[in-house]
């Protein structure tokens, strides 16, 4: 049989021919010939098998990179190409299973404040506070440790300074939420009073050359948590066994994920997935902060960290070291072990905090 014209390979392959002068342009699917005079696809009927497995690999929302790589394997070794494709469908439905419990976790919220709305007041249980530690470590590979850490009875945060002067400026930024802790407040001047301390700590940022540093930071009220945060240091909640993210990366790589230009997977091997959107730096005035209020209950624990340890140490070995090391202390202890069993290329800062009935 001959060349097909791309009319007739796509009505063969049931794909549009948009479809495939899509592919084309994105280096998955090749025409064998291109008339030079008028620019007309010509497909080999061979690559019929070629185009269905790349349409089948986008409807499962593969991203591209990976297409390239199994359709590469599946011309050499067809059971590689199936075994890579059954490892990228479990950490979809591990990504996925992530997001249930997110959803799950946020409608139990929204359901429990509706309720409490409507709910007569009743005697308060026993007190809760905080048990916790923090550590910083500088990796395997960088000279310096940029991270900084803190934790007390009231604040727990971690920042990650960049540029020269990046070991002073998340100690800044950090020293100026310190105040906080002998602040006595109600819930609702909590914010107010968290976004005041980051205006303090913009000013001590801002005079160091060339330097910058993300803020990641949650002061505890007695029964509620503030949460400030700033850059890609990141909270997460750990409660009844299930992990919740509960920040927002302020980078380059999430923002197009919000705009659907970009996949998750995609996003970890992209070049500007360090790239920042909001910081504490020398800009004349301070980038605008997420500010939330947390209720707490007795059983949380709450892990904060830098991106030195999310980017090499998979969300589920979090989950894992979260939920079944008991001692906060031990708890970071493993969780940098494993960013430097990961090869270590940043500094790693962690802290974990529990709540728990005094």
């Amino acid at each position: 049989m001959g060349l097909l014209t791309i009319g007739a390979f796509a009505r063969a392959a049931r794909l549009s021919a948009k479809t495939l002068r899509r592919y084309d342009e994105q280096g998955l699917l090749r025409p064998v010939q291109v008339d030079p005079f008028t620019g007309y696809r010509y497909y080999d009927p061979a690559q019929l098998e070629h185009a269905r497995l790349v349409a089948w690999l986008r409807r499962i929302g593969m991203p591209l990179a990976r297409i390239r790589s199994v359709c590469a394997l599946h011309s050499a070794d067809p059971d590689a190409a199936a075994r890579d494709i059954r490892a990228y469908w479990a950490r979809v439905e591990a990504e996925t299973a992530a997001r249930r419990d997110l959803a799950d976790f946020l409608v139990d919220r929204l359901s429990d404040a509706a309720a409490r709305k409507d709910r007569p007041m009743q005697r308060l249980g026993a007190p809760l506070g905080l048990r916790y530690a923090a550590l910083s470590d500088r990796g395997l590979v960088r000279d310096t440790n940029q991270d900084s850490v803190y934790a007390s009875p009231r604040l727990l945060a971690v920042a990650d300074g960049y540029g020269g002067g990046g070991q002073q400026a998340g100690g800044a930024a950090i020293d100026a939420l310190r105040p906080l802790e002998s602040a006595s407040a109600e819930s609702g001047d909590l914010l107010n009073l968290l976004a005041d301390a980051v205006q303090l700590a913009h000013r001590a940022v801002r005079d160091l050359p060339d330097s910058g540093t993300t803020l990641t930071a949650l002061l505890w009220t007695g029964s509620r948590l503030g949460l400030v945060h700033i850059g890609d240091t990141r909270a997460y909640l750990l409660r009844a066994g299930r992990i919740f993210r509960i920040t927002h990366d302020h980078t380059v790589v999430q923002a197009m994920i919000d705009d659907g230009g970009l996949t998750e997977d995609e996003a970890r091997s992209h070049p500007q997935r360090a790239m920042l959107l909001k910081a504490l730096d020398g800009a004349d005035s301070p980038a605008e902060p997420d500010l939330r209020l947390h209720d707490a209950e007795a059983g949380d624990r709450y892990l904060l960290c830098s991106d030195g340890l999310f980017t090499v140490v998979p969300e589920s070995e979090l989950r894992r070291v979260a939920a079944t090391v008991a001692d906060p202390e031990q708890a970071v202890r493993e969780l940098i072990v494993l960013a430097n069993e990961a090869g270590g290329p940043d500094n790693v800062g962690c802290v974990v905090a529990d709540v728990v009935e005094l």
